[in-house]
């Protein structure tokens, strides 16, 4: 069952996180403090949602990291449960898809909380004060159907954040599979 993202308030201010990356070393938020936009996106590799558009999510995040976008991908899911979702795996994706950013895992679902993601591909984009300015869908593609995977919402709004410029409203909610929370952890 697909699930659809929280749409937390724009305005919210970027939560704070030190995370591990699949390749080693960690991540923090304040690492990429000196991007004009910053995105944060919740990926698995075993969600058919994640795999119908990943490929072109790492060419659109390429494109866009030569226009000053920083990116990370963090995965909450409950390896126990989903081994797929292991860090080995992760990496494999990353290679798969041509991801040139760090794919961090997320093991106790803190930070997957804190940014209040539903869903896996979940999309945050934080302007320059890593404010959130738009939290939508990557594009219409879904494994269900033959919409082209483009990254069209998303590039859309990451334009109008790296040119300053607010992403009007209405955001399409991303869609896919429910963070697959451990048990007793599922936010309330």
């Amino acid at each position: 069952m697909a699930i659809a993202s929280f749409m937390v308030p724009l305005g919210s201010p970027a939560p704070d996180f030190t995370l591990p990356a699949v390749d080693g070393g960690t991540v923090s938020l304040k690492d990429l403090s000196d991007a004009p936009a910053l995105l944060v996106m919740f990926l698995s590799n075993h969600c058919p949602y994640v795999r119908r558009v990943e490929s072109a999510l790492g060419e659109v995040i390429a494109e866009y990291q030569g226009k000053g976008l920083a990116a990370v991908a963090v995965c909450s899911n409950d390896v126990a449960n989903y081994p797929d979702d292991g860090p080995e795996h992760l990496r494999e994706q990353a290679k798969r898809a041509g991801f040139t950013f760090p794919y961090l895992v997320d093991e106790s679902q803190e930070v997957a909380k804190a940014y209040r993601a539903a869903c896996t591909p979940d999309f945050f984009l934080y302007d320059r004060d890593r404010r959130l300015a738009y939290r939508g869908e990557f594009d219409g593609a879904r494994p269900s159907n033959d919409v082209p995977s483009d990254g069209s919402s998303l590039r859309a709004a990451l334009d109008r954040v790296l040119a300053g410029e607010p992403v009007p409203e209405p955001h399409t909610p991303s869609l896919g599979c429910g963070i697959k929370w451990k048990p007793g952890n599922e936010p309330s």
